[in-house]
């Protein structure tokens, strides 16, 4: 039944506010991205500068970068890759060797050869895998795998970078003469590099570029109908998504001291699977927070006398049942699916 013209302008004034302009839903993810970010500056104050746990945090904050490179491959184009690790690995061996052969560990230096490393990695590796017409996603997803585990083999038995025992006691990070050391100077830097990934990556999802990105994980065919290059936009967001990783895998590596084939291969390439899909895939923010959910709760049940054997074991059920119950992970507890996918381009005044 048609409604009244009274009634239709009744509801269109309810929905407007006093000013004329349309009342918009209540946005619940730049909450939760403020909170993390209060969580992030109180974390230091919080923890008493206590020396283990600022390493803890630490190696959140890095490992979370590894885990938005994951989701801007997954989460929002579509790119299924069980490799991400070797785009984080190679270039933390790359600036462990200039620092040992070369005794270069300059910041200014080190972290954008990093970056580049990861990018033209991870450029060639596209170029292998995502540049044929339509790969399916198991190829793309056995080819990366493939890829990080050769790579960890590889390092395994070359002994110019260590073999299996890795390279330890890697240069520490320079600024001039200032020398970055475990603590909270180099949390601040992880926090500082960390915050201009996010809000770049942000600006990228949410741009034009993004909403092609969106189309791609939705339809690629209908996509390419349209006549979009699909193969070049998955290649050129697994090539940044390889550059983010690259300066993980630096901080990593000038953070513990140490690289080693197990940074590079299906292990830590399956966790960054884990920690992007337990927080939230497709939001970024989730990916953060599933990094530090899993972090800590490995730090405290590895703490546990009774449990410290089987703990591994509970971990792993724990996030299962998550996966199974809660596809959509942490983040889809307190996100709408409709806020999670979001809205693209610039919004048009009145609109």
């Amino acid at each position: 039944m048609q409604r009244p013209v009274s009634a239709q302008s009744g509801v269109a004034r309810g929905e407007r506010s006093k000013r004329g302009s349309p009342r918009r839903p209540l946005r619940t993810l730049p909450l939760v991205e403020l909170v993390m970010l209060v969580v992030m500056v109180a974390a230091p104050i919080a923890l008493g500068g206590r020396p283990e746990l600022i390493t803890l945090i630490t190696n959140i904050v890095i490992l979370s970068l590894l885990a938005i490179s994951f989701d801007l491959c997954w989460g929002f184009s579509g790119i299924m890759t069980f490799g991400q690790a070797l785009f984080f690995g190679v270039p933390g061996y790359v600036i462990a060797l200039i620092g040992r052969d070369l005794g270069l560990s300059q910041i200014w230096l080190t972290l954008p050869l990093a970056m580049l490393t990861g990018l033209l990695l991870a450029l060639v590796v596209a170029l292998f895998l995502l540049s044929g017409r339509r790969p399916s996603a198991i190829f793309v997803a056995l080819g990366t795998l493939t890829g990080s585990y050769a790579a960890e083999r590889l390092v395994s038995g070359w002994r110019y970078v260590g073999a299996g025992n890795g390279l330890s006691a890697v240069k520490l990070l320079q600024m001039g003469s200032y020398e970055f050391v475990e603590g909270i100077e180099f949390y601040t830097l992880a926090c500082i590099v960390l915050l201009a990934v996010y809000l770049s990556a942000r600006g990228l999802v949410h741009s034009q570029f993004g909403l092609v990105l969106a189309g791609i994980r939705q339809n690629d065919e209908r996509l390419a109908f349209l006549g979009y290059r699909v193969q070049l936009f998955k290649v050129l967001v697994f090539s940044l998504a390889g550059m983010i990783s690259g300066i993980a895998g630096a901080l990593y590596s000038y953070h513990q001291g140490f690289i080693g084939p197990g940074n590079m291969g299906p292990g830590l390439s399956t966790q960054a699977v884990i920690y992007c899909l337990l927080g939230g895939s497709g939001t970024l923010i989730g990916a953060v927070i599933g990094t530090a959910v899993i972090e800590v709760l490995t730090y405290v049940l590895a703490d546990i006398e009774s449990i410290r054997q089987f703990w591994p074991v509970i971990l792993g059920l724990v996030l299962l049942g998550i996966i199974l119950f809660q596809p959509s992970g942490i983040l889809g507890l307190a996100v709408s699916a409709r806020e999670r996918i979001g809205s693209y381009g610039l919004r048009r005044k009145g609109a």
